[in-house]
């Protein structure tokens, strides 16, 4: 059986220690999600209303003709 170099597997843990805490991350900054899911629905909305109106102003020029 192989000897096990043990600072090799405690460096290992370490990283994957730090691979585990990033993972985490929306959970441990609920605040910036909350604020990026009410920029981008504003956004959605915004995009939705000017595409609306380019439709309107193209039917009724449509309509004219």
């Amino acid at each position: 059986m192989a000897a096990f170099d043990k600072q090799l597997i405690a460096a290992r843990d370490v990283a994957l220690n730090q691979l585990v805490k990033r993972k985490n991350w929306a959970a441990r900054e609920p605040g910036v999600i909350v604020v990026f899911a009410i920029v981008f629905v504003v956004a959605v909305g915004l995009l939705g209303l000017f595409i609306h109106r380019q439709c309107a102003k193209r039917r009724a020029s449509k309509s004219q003709i």
